[in-house]
């Protein structure tokens, strides 16, 4: 590990190329000037030069790396198009440009770079097909590292939107949590306060111990409501902005109708909201569940049934509420596991301690059909 530190430390030196440029020259010069080299002076002009621009460019790496790559691989392909022999010092800078070419830039560029090699070894000069073989490789060790590090880039970036969402969605459902807590428990809670501290004084003939008993569920009351609101800031704390806003009380069934005029706007197909026995006053949870079921229900069927037309039933009975919600649409299965719609109307209805069906009606269409127990509004 401590290796691979090092050897990552000394490939991003700053001066690293212009090192690197400097010990491959030496080597150039040195390899051209050997017993091999014709004794012609134009002849060994002529493969200095071609030395010295194979190598000397590679200090210009990092700043100007597709011109340094063009004249490092033209100088690499004209020494031996030239004088019929490889550089061997050279080859280190022309894998090194290769190399970053495939690494830094397109598809298209990178192999654009290998055409030359491969002209070179169809028409049969000299280390054509070893060139050829080296420069495809380097060039796609390259583009594969590129590759690579854009696959981690998008996997690392598709986490940190994913993390986001979700945080997003968990301070969205802590601040819906605190509404729901403080427009039904907390409304509760004042209303056991309040009775206890009117009973001391209401009830005739309330002995000693009794007046005391009533003083302590007041004092235990304020202490709950008390509790509840600090649970609640904490529920509340970074809360974004639009959702702190967002404090309007818990909607009811008082408000279904313009639930349905809203379906009927946004979906384009007919929704008809029917009422059927006495309407009497349920508990602000039942009829926040009750509207909670319509709306779901609702939305299902835009998603779903679009343009189709829309029944929502409500049946006021003495001991229980019924929801029917059909469409006319083509009444298609639930997901698997029941959507994620289907399962909170579920776990709703169970709090409430009702019932609910949700499939294709009979008839045609989707139907969802809840059942919830009444109580009267404040009652023990």
């Amino acid at each position: 590990m401590k290796g691979t530190a090092t050897a990552r430390r000394a490939l991003t030196h700053p001066d690293l190329p212009l090192t690197a440029a400097a010990t491959l020259t030496t080597l150039a010069l040195a390899e051209s000037l050997t017993p091999a080299t014709p004794t012609r002076p134009d002849t060994l002009l002529g493969l200095l030069a071609l030395a010295l621009a194979t190598t000397v460019p590679l200090a210009f790496l990092r700043s100007q790396p597709l011109l340094t790559a063009v004249t490092v691989t033209t100088a690499a392909l004209l020494t031996p198009a030239t004088y019929d022999r490889l550089l061997l010092s050279g080859l280190p800078a022309l894998a090194a440009v290769l190399y970053t070419v495939g690494r830094h830039s397109t598809g298209r560029t990178t192999a654009a770079f290998a055409v030359p090699f491969a002209g070179w070894a169809l028409a049969g000069g000299a280390h054509g097909t070893a060139l050829l073989v080296g420069a495809v490789t380097v060039l796609t060790a390259g583009h594969a590292r590129r590759t690579r590090a854009e696959h981690d880039h998008r996997t690392a970036a598709d986490w940190a939107h994913a993390d986001t969402a979700l945080a997003h969605a968990a301070l969205g459902e802590r601040a819906r949590i605190a509404r729901e807590l403080h427009d039904i428990v907390a409304h509760h809670i004042s209303t056991i306060s309040v009775q206890a501290e009117t009973a001391r004084y209401t009830t005739p003939g309330l002995p000693p111990a009794g007046a005391e008993k009533f003083l302590a569920i007041g004092d235990t009351a304020r202490l709950a409501l008390t509790e509840m609101r600090r649970l609640l800031g904490v529920l509340r704390e970074d809360v974004p902005e639009e959702a702190a806003r967002a404090r309007a009380p818990q909607p009811g069934l008082h408000q279904l109708l313009a639930l349905v005029d809203e379906a009927r706007e946004t979906s384009g197909g007919a929704v008809r909201l029917i009422v059927r026995g006495p309407a009497g006053p349920l508990e602000p949870g039942l009829e926040l569940t009750a509207y909670r079921i319509v709306q779901e229900a609702l939305t299902n069927a835009r998603r779903h049934a679009p343009d189709a037309a829309t029944d929502v039933e409500l049946i006021y009975g003495e001991e229980e509420l019924r929801l029917r919600i059909r469409d006319c649409g083509p009444g298609a299965e639930p997901p698997r596991g029941g959507g994620h719609g289907l399962l909170g109307m579920r776990e709703r209805t169970a709090m409430a301690g009702g019932t609910l069906h949700a499939g294709p009606a009979p008839a045609g269409g989707f139907l969802v059909e809840a059942t919830l127990p009444v109580r009267a509004p404040d009652t023990p």
